[in-house]
């Protein structure tokens, strides 16, 4: 006897097939999940220990292509690794305090060795539509040779995440300025710039690190802040900043441990407005909670900063061909532009869905805890703006919530499977 599941499968496909096509059509029993970074890889992993299979589909050619293929060599965890663990897998007690690209690249992928996932890759899905005449997802893909799949699931999981597609703002003259521009996603390391006049644009923690690298390979770089920015040790009184404030949280409200924040980090790092860097005028978590905006956590640049090798600038007026203008009217040649200035959601190009994520910023409507589930068994991974901690959250939600719809449909449909086989007369 079938089981019901090949029997909701072959309804399905009887449903789709009576007109003929060329493109692909696949039955997926389980969630489909987009994106094989840590928070599809951490969905799926949870699923599977619910006894729920699933399938990954990655628009690239391995599993956590941002941080394979666009991130910088020098890279590391800037929280402690216990924080950064996904669901049911610890780091290996071997490990740095603070994994580097190296060791977090590995234990992703033991990750998905120990949880036997395997993504399907060089798929880039181009459409995602809830079908309400057949009650199931359509999610249409593109292969690397421009062959397309559609596939047919109960269940989705949008796990792309918040660092999709990256950012480059619109500054004027940028096409005319005549040196390299690239973006940190392109980045590697400062050795091709040896020597050279390089604007760093966007003070967050990559344009911070990216500065520090380049001075390490004997570069010259400028540094554009056009906004206030906290910016905290990345340890005090012996704890990580990060842990240190989990804790405090516990005993004190958000503003008093912003102001203990505040405090100790001006002990370490002196007064940083000093050195061009405005604080915003509330509190680095108060200001997280609210905006998602990551304070910086300080691995060495402060210094460079206070010793010259690394200038700060404000915000760009224009670029000329070898220049660049800023708002308080000082003009200085440069030879290169590096943008660190981050990355967008790319969700509204391909989720046709209105109500659980917004078309202005592609993230979910809700704030966190709240924007993980939305409506027809729709569901959201890694868009906490809390990082890996926020997505292992929501990781085990998912799967204990699609666990409990696919036992209900899995008694209901056993149930209803004899009266769908032919009769012996028939």
């Amino acid at each position: 006897m079938e089981s019901w599941r090949e029997i909701e499968g072959k309804m399905v496909h009887d449903h789709l097939g009576k007109k003929k096509k060329k493109n692909r059509r696949v039955w997926v029993p389980g969630p489909v999940i987009v994106g094989a970074g840590p928070s599809g890889l951490a969905t799926a992993a949870c699923l599977k220990e619910r006894g729920v299979p699933s399938l990954i589909l990655e628009r690239e050619r391995c599993i956590a292509s941002l941080w394979q293929l666009k991130t910088y060599d020098r890279l590391c965890l800037h929280l402690p690794k216990q924080f950064c663990e996904l669901p049911l897998m610890p780091f290996p007690a071997g490990f740095a305090t603070y994994p580097t690209k190296e060791q977090f690249l590995d234990y992703l992928e033991s990750y998905a060795k120990l949880f036997d996932l395997k993504p399907v890759f060089n798929e880039t899905v181009k459409n995602a539509e809830y079908d309400h005449s057949l009650g199931f997802w359509r999610v249409k893909t593109m292969g690397l040779k421009e062959e397309e799949t559609e596939y047919v699931c109960r269940w989705l999981v949008v796990a792309t995440g918040e660092n999709a597609e990256a950012v480059v703002p619109e500054i004027e003259g940028i096409t005319q300025f005549n040196g390299p521009k690239v973006h940190t996603s392109q980045y590697k390391n400062g050795q091709t710039f040896d020597g050279k006049r390089i604007l760093v644009v966007g003070s967050g923690n990559s344009g911070m690190e990216v500065c520090f690298d380049l001075c390490n390979h004997n570069a010259r770089p400028s540094l554009v802040v056009r906004d206030a920015v906290h910016v905290l040790p990345r340890e005090m009184l012996g704890r990580s900043t990060f842990g240190l404030s989990m804790w405090l949280l516990k005993w004190f409200p958000v503003r008093i441990v912003d102001r203990f924040l505040l405090f100790v980090s001006r002990l370490i790092l002196g007064d940083t407005s000093r050195l061009g860097l405005y604080r915003p005028s509330i509190g680095p978590i108060e200001l997280k909670n609210k905006s998602g905006k990551t304070p910086v956590l300080d691995v060495g640049t402060l210094s460079k900063i206070k010793s010259g090798e690394i200038k700060i600038c404000r915000a760009i007026k224009r670029l000329t061909r070898y220049s660049a203008e800023f708002v308080d009217g000082k003009v200085e040649d440069f030879d290169a532009i590096i943008f660190a200035t981050g990355y967008k959601s790319n969700v509204p190009t391909w989720l046709k869905e209105r109500d659980l994520f917004s078309e202005e910023d592609g993230y979910p409507k809700k704030p966190f805890p709240n924007g993980w589930k939305g409506e027809c068994g729709l569901y959201t991974v890694g868009f906490t703006k809390r990082g890996l901690l926020g997505a292992s959250m929501d990781a085990r939600k998912i799967a204990q919530d699609i666990e409990c719809c696919w036992k209900a449909e899995s008694k209901h449909l056993t149930a209803v499977a004899p009266s769908l086989r032919p009769s012996p007369q028939s």
